[in-house]
């Protein structure tokens, strides 16, 4: 167990040198949980917006359910991801296991009802603003989805950095369905919590301070948005 001001002194170090394997880890952590926001965004937006504005039965019942999905247990979701993709899943035929996939594939089931229920109210406010406008015109609803998604863009991408930084800080459905395998699965969230484990705590502190730092960087752009957006509209 290292004490904790040389720990934080590695971790420094760490960082300023840019380690190979301290960068590894992040690049992965990066692109796994910005293809799984992606991913979201694809699916989470259009529901969002239909949720919004079209009216069809069952609505309420959809909408509720979104809303519930909104706090999925992660270890849950690692647990039927698992189950899918194990050899005896139906989709083990694939292969998938204990790769970057199937942890983009947990972190998309995660936040997608996020992105989903976030853009849903965004555009359901919008829509409440111009309603009376596009009946009076009688625009079709395929077009009143393309318009509030395009005005309601900064908003959307303030639920696009939502959605990264709980797909980011993610760890449990990871390690189920990644296994936090070095130089393949490894992610910023697993490994802190493995270094820590082990009793080091240099390169786990240094990556807190990365994610930190990420956490950061994404509210700070969100609440810039929300400033740019307000001063738009005036």
């Amino acid at each position: 167990m290292q004490d904790f001001g040389t720990a934080f002194s590695l971790a420094l170090s760490l960082i300023l040198s840019g380690d190979a394997d301290l960068l590894e880890i992040v690049g992965l952590s990066i692109y796994v949980s910005l293809t799984a926001t992606l991913a979201a965004l694809l699916l989470g937006l259009p529901s969002g917006a239909a949720l919004a504005i079209l009216r069809f039965p069952g609505r309420g019942t959809a909408t509720g359910v979104v809303n519930a999905l909104m706090g999925l247990p992660p270890v849950v979701v690692g647990l039927i991801v698992y189950m899918g993709l194990s050899r005896a899943g139906p989709l083990g035929f694939l292969g998938l296991l204990y790769s970057p996939t199937a942890m983009i594939v947990a972190q998309t089931i995660l936040i997608t009802p996020i992105v989903a229920a976030l853009a849903r109210q965004v555009i359901a406010d919008l829509h409440a603003e111009y309603a009376e406008t596009f009946r009076s015109l009688a625009i079709p609803p395929s077009a009143v989805l393309r318009a509030c998604l395009w005005d309601a863009r900064f908003a959307l991408v303030t639920v696009a950095l939502a959605g990264f930084g709980r797909a980011v800080a993610e760890v449990g459905a990871v390690m189920i369905v990644g296994g936090n395998i070095d130089h393949l699965t490894r992610v910023m969230t697993t490994a802190i919590a493995l270094e820590t484990s082990r009793g080091e705590l240099a390169l786990a502190l240094a990556l807190g301070l990365i994610l930190l730092v990420l956490a950061l960087a994404v509210n700070i752009a969100a609440q810039g948005l929300r400033l740019g957006e307000a001063r738009a509209r005036g």
